[in-house]
Order: C-alpha cells, then structure tokens, then sequence
C-alpha cells in the first residue's frame, strides 16, 4: 500500500530527483529521506479517493508482491513528471556520444565481483552472434557501476583494447556515474527480512539501472536490458526484429526473450524516462525484477509476454552479490535462434471442445502458451486459414508438454489446402492436400514449396483415431518462403 500511495501522490519528490545534484550533500539528502518518511505517514492517515473497503485485499496482494493496477493505470500514465529525463552527468570511459538513432539499445550494468568476472564475454557475445548489416542497427551501452576506480579503470582498458573498433565504429560505449548522484544507500528498510548488506546491494542496484536506462532514452527505437554474465543466440537482433513486427498494433509494456531475472526484457524507449524515475523512486523497497512486475502492471500488461526460445542465457557461476553461486540456466535457450518461424496473419478455428480458455489462437502464437482441448473424436480439426496465400517452405508442430506428456495427437495428420469459400468468418478451403502423419505427438516437414504446387490458403491438423486423452496443441510453427505473384 504505502508503494502505490508514495507512487501517486508524491509528486514534489519527483522534482527533488528530477534535481539529483542535490544529492551532492549529505544533509539534503537526510532531509530529502525525512521528507519522504513523513509523506509515506501522511498519507497512510489521510482519508482520500483511494482510500476504500478494498484496502484489506489490497494489502493481501501486496503481501505476495502481487498488486492490482487497474485502479492506479490511469493516474500513472497521467504522470507528466515521468517523461523527463533526471538530470545527472554521465562521464564517458570509452566511446563518443552517438551519432545516429539506432533500432536497438543493449544496456549492461557492471559490478566488480568476489569471484569470475564475464563482462568481456558478454560483450564478445553480443558482437560475435550479430552479423555485419545487424551491427548497423545497434548500439551496447556498458555502465560500469562500481565506486572502485581502479577497477573501472582496469575494466576500461581491456574494453578498450579487446573491442577499439566497435568503439570507433560508434557501437559501444562505457559511462559512469559519480558516487556523489546516488541517493542514501545506507541504513536503508530492511524490507522481506533481508540482511543489511543484501538491502543495500539491490537498492544500489535498482539506481544502477535507473541511471541507465535515463541515459539509453533517446539512443535508439528499443530497449533491452541484459545482466553482464550473459550469453545471446545467433542473430538475435533478426529474431527480436520479427516478434516486434509480429506484435504491430498490438500493445505491450515489456516483452521478454528469457525468463531469468533481468535478461532480456525489450521495452520501447520511450518509456524509459518513467521506469527509470520508477525505480529511482522505489529504490529501497524490492528487487528490481518484483518492481518492473509493477510497473508492467501499472502500464496495464496483465500477463507475462515471453517468447520462445530465448535468446539469451545465464552463464556466470558467481553471483555479483559477494560471490555466490549462481547455477540458474533458461531450458529454452537456444544458441541458434536465427530460424525463428513467421507465421503469417491467419484464422484460426477448432471444432474440437476447448478447455477453459486454452483456445485455438493460443497455439499459434510465439508466445508461452497453449491451446488445449478435451478429448478429441476422430474427425475433429483445428483450422488455419491464411489471409492471403502463402509458400510455406517449412511446417513444425509439437504437442503436449513437458507435465503433461500423455496430452499429445496420438493418431493425426497435417493437410494442406487451396481454393477458399465462405465468408470472412467462415472461410474454409475445399481441396486439401496430406503432407504427413503426426509421429510421438509431433509432426515437422521441410522443403514444403517443392512438394505442394499450388499457393496455400489452409492447413489443418486432422484427428485420425479418436482418443480417451485431451490434447494439448503447443506451438504451431510455420515458416514461408517468398511471397507469391499474386
């Protein structure tokens, strides 16, 4: 509660960030926290359009680090003060301002750690799986984060020497921020039981981030933040590149290419302004993942928009928090991630009977989710119908998944089909053409253009044998070759 109360109603804070040059003496900053602590009291007291009978599930939700946005998304998007960059200075370690707007930012923020250190790695990474027309199209922002500067220093130096001519080149740069702009980081809420050491390191690191992404605002047209102990799949700009055209018209807060902390979430620069002053504002309270939960929530993007497979993987063994270990890995990593399907704009109907709200469209999305039907009877269908015709060149489907693995087409076909009838809502194709029989619940087939000799309007997934077991359909994955004279 006192979150989302600060949040709303603690306007005058904003400027006093807003000004973080303030922070350059230690008194304004105790008054600053003062002031703060005193607003957090007033307005728990004070009785105003907020304060209602659902307070008490309010604090319920808040106590899982589950909050409701719906009652607070208008008011925060009406946050002017959000869309201001926070006025701090950035010194440049390496590289120049840039010249150009590029599509896509890569942020890393970096720490000088107990044990291991992967920062040369990651950026070796990022470099080595882009191709040459991909390094056009981005820029790697590396904020070195520690007060040691000799460790900075030393950092610097083998950027430098390991990567002089992306630097040149325009594509790399390397800030730091003076201590001096950080608020108070000690003696700070020791909120969720956390020890003294642990608040401080995820309170610092949330203003790490929130520095960072204030500088990368106006740099390109994405965003995407990755940890500095990570590894990316090939080509990963093209895959990032499909699934926002994919998304065209569709709204979105974060889209999410891993599922491990804060690697891999994409956002559009234009709001980095407001998630930066978010985390700024909230710096001391949770984690920076449980935060921008928050703050997706408060932009009113319920549900998680991840896609698979990811394209970024964890691979320090050392955490940055005083050198434990760290073994998380994302199973849906994939290194070559280049063969990212399109699946073309389609139709998509069952007459099978659907579970809950598992339905058709929920199998051909990129996303992490399924359709899932009771179980089927022989003849029953599930129907793509394409909004123009197509060459397909390849066609993968897999079924059921890894909890329930008896959930798969035991006895299926795929078919093709051309000549459409119907109207817009009940179009169907008259002719259909077998590809192929489905084999331990999957079914995959290449070469497609050279197989089917006509433009492809349908294609569908046939029940053959019916079946006392429901089905889960996946992902339907289709991808096309070039678009035919039409």
């Amino acid at each position: 509660v006192t979150l989302l109360y600060a949040f709303l109603h603690m306007r005058p804070i904003l400027k006093y960030f807003d000004k973080m040059r303030c922070l350059r003496k230690r008194s304004a900053v105790s008054f600053l926290g003062l002031l703060v602590i005193c607003l957090l009291f007033m307005n728990l007291y004070i009785e105003d359009g907020y304060v209602l009978e659902g307070d008490k599930q309010l604090i319920r939700e808040t106590a899982t680090h589950q909050l409701n946005p719906e009652r607070y998304v208008h008011t925060f998007k009406d946050l002017s003060n959000f869309s201001g960059s926070i006025n701090i200075s950035y010194r440049y370690l390496a590289g120049t301002p840039l010249p150009r707007k590029r599509y896509l930012t890569i942020g890393l923020s970096s720490v000088k750690r107990k044990k291991g250190n992967y920062l040369l790695e990651t950026i070796k990474s990022i470099f080595e799986q882009s191709s040459y027309e991909e390094l056009k199209e981005i820029a790697v922002v590396v904020q070195l984060a520690d007060f040691d500067s000799a460790w900075c220093e030393g950092i610097v130096q083998d950027i430098s020497q390991k990567f002089a001519h992306h630097i040149i080149a325009g594509r790399l740069i390397v800030i730091h921020v003076p201590e001096e702009y950080y608020p108070v980081l000690d003696g700070l809420k020791r909120n969720y039981n956390d020890p003294e050491d642990r608040v401080k390191f995820r309170s610092k690191q949330n203003v790490d981030y929130a520095f960072l992404l204030n500088f990368c605002a106006n740099l390109s047209d994405y965003y995407v933040m990755l940890e500095d102990d990570v590894r990316c799949s090939k080509n990963f700009l093209t895959a990032v590149k499909k699934v926002i055209t994919s998304r065209e018209g569709s709204y979105w807060v974060t889209l999410e290419f891993s599922k491990l902390g804060y690697i891999g979430k994409l956002y559009h620069s234009h709001d980095l302004p407001r998630l930066a002053h978010f985390l700024l504002m909230f710096y001391q309270e949770m984690p920076c993942d449980w935060l921008l939960i928050h703050f997706r929530g408060l932009l009113a993007q319920k549900e998680v928009i991840r896609f698979k497979p990811s394209l970024f993987q964890h691979m320090g063994y050392y955490s940055s928090y005083k050198g434990a270990e760290n073994k998380l890995k994302d199973d849906d990593f994939e290194e070559e991630s280049f063969d990212i399907p399109d699946n073309p704009p389609a139709n998509l109907h069952t007459n099978m009977n659907v579970f809950e709200n598992y339905e058709a469209s929920k199998a051909y999305s990129s996303i992490d989710e399924y359709f899932w039907g009771k179980a089927p009877s022989t003849g029953d269908f599930y129907g793509i119908v394409f909004e123009k015709p197509i060459k397909i060149s390849k066609i993968k489907v897999v079924t059921g998944t890894e909890d329930r693995q008896n959930d798969i087409l035991h006895h299926g076909a795929l078919e093709v089909g051309e000549k459409i009838i119907g109207s817009k809502k009940g179009r169907q194709c008259t002719t259909y053409l077998r590809l192929g029989e489905f084999k331990n619940g999957n079914f995959e087939i290449t070469d497609v253009e050279h197989k089917v000799l006509f433009d492809i309007n349908c294609m569908r997934i046939l029940v053959t044998k019916s079946q006392k077991e429901w089905l889960i359909i996946r992902s339907i994955s289709v991808w096309t070759s070039q678009t035919p004279n039409q």
